[in-house]
């Protein structure tokens, strides 16, 4: 299972991204920005799916060594181009958020950025030889301290689903890595306790809450994509409407193309189709743990499990908002919602799943005792 992992997780990345292209090419023509032309969102999500997988390529065939030894960089680049958002008319705000940059040849979203920040630092700390994690300080206190700089800049830009991706993604990398249980669960009601004042502070966060808890109350306000979505999801069926028959898209489900492309899955192409789709995450999250076991080192090891858990953690959020079942919050389908930034740094992370493969051990015994038996045990 281990030698076929690797390859198992491409097909089902490749087939995600040939999803997403077709859904596209069905949605394109009824957003404003597409300007009636049915090609526009196609053409240009093409464009940085070559940039993606030139990128890919280059993650895949360097030494993972290689990027950890330079992570500041990345981690300076990243807080730059965050502080940038706020900087008119380089930064753009947009729908309330202040989450792009305009950097003359594209918009970007630097938090995308800020996720592979947040991973190369984590994990270089985390693999030290000289980390103690029975001393909270050396092993927990200075690390979050650091990554709430990039975390602090995101919670500004009103971002807060990306705010906890990266937040999610950390614990899981320190669980990995050997934290203490007791000071994870404490960091993890921390971080629930801050989206919960932030969401009943910022009046549409709020008004968002209000919808997710009473989604036909909202829906023609707050809760109108939501409330779209499950209509979408009913139109569907089993069978779907058909490719291109979809009514949604039509106006009435704002963001078809990016945000909520899974209910336009679920109105044309049917339940099956939509579960394919989950079951395709599943395997990447599955086989990327599987790559992540067999890494050669710990660092290895807390890459590989840092990059699944941002790719798979997002895609979970995602389709939990569009089913209804988390609080609306703008974040894109990995691999099928429109979105360059998003494209290329999903792609990166694969590749760079695919480096730790191949210099990864040669098999293992026992998968499950491997994957979850961290560099040092847990503590209570």
């Amino acid at each position: 299972m281990h030698r076929n992992a690797i390859y198992v997780l491409t097909i089902c990345v490749a087939g995600l991204i040939a999803l997403g292209l077709v859904m596209l090419f069905s949605t394109s023509a009824f957003a404003e920005e597409s300007h009636s032309d049915i090609y526009f969102f196609v053409k240009r999500q093409g464009m940085w799916l070559c940039v993606g997988l030139v990128v890919a390529v280059v993650a895949s065939l360097v030494d993972y060594h290689f990027w950890i030894r330079y992570w500041w960089i990345a981690f300076g680049a990243a807080a730059l181009l965050l502080a940038l958002c706020f900087l008119p008319p380089i930064g753009l705000r947009i729908n309330g958020s202040s989450r792009w940059i305009n950097l003359g040849f594209g918009v970007v979203q630097p938090s995308e950025l800020a996720k592979i920040a947040a991973i190369f630092f984590l994990a270089w700390w985390f693999s030290r030889s000289e980390i103690n994690f029975s001393k909270f300080k050396n092993g927990l206190l200075f690390p979050m301290a650091i990554l709430s700089i990039l975390m602090g800049l995101i919670v500004l830009e009103v971002d807060m689903g990306n705010t906890a991706l990266i937040g999610g993604t950390a614990v899981a990398m320190m669980f990995i890595a050997g934290a203490a249980l007791r000071w994870l669960a404490t960091i993890i009601c921390c971080g629930l306790g801050g989206i919960f004042l932030v969401a009943t502070n910022v009046s549409e966060r709020h008004g968002r809450l209000l919808a997710f808890q009473n989604p036909e109350k909202y829906s023609l306000g707050e809760g109108l994509q939501q409330w779209q979505a499950l209509i979408a999801f009913g139109s569907g069926g089993l069978d779907g409407l058909g490719l291109g028959e979809g009514r949604q898209k039509m106006l009435y489900l704002p963001y078809a193309h990016t945000d909520f492309i899974f209910p336009m899955i679920g109105e044309e192409l049917g339940l099956y189709a939509t579960l394919l789709t989950v079951l395709a995450y599943l395997m990447i999250c599955l086989c990327g743990a599987l790559v992540a076991s067999n890494a050669k080192d710990t660092l290895g090891r807390l890459l590989g499990i840092g990059a699944v858990m941002m790719i798979t953690l997002q895609a979970s959020v995602n389709i939990g908002v569009t089913t209804s079942l988390l609080p609306n919050k703008g974040m894109p389908l990995p691999f099928i919602s429109y979105g360059g930034s998003n494209m290329v740094v999903c792609l990166f992370l694969i590749g760079l799943l695919v480096n730790i493969h191949r210099q990864g051990r040669p098999l293992v015994s026992h998968f499950a005792p491997a994957l979850l038996r961290p560099h040092f045990e847990p503590r209570i």
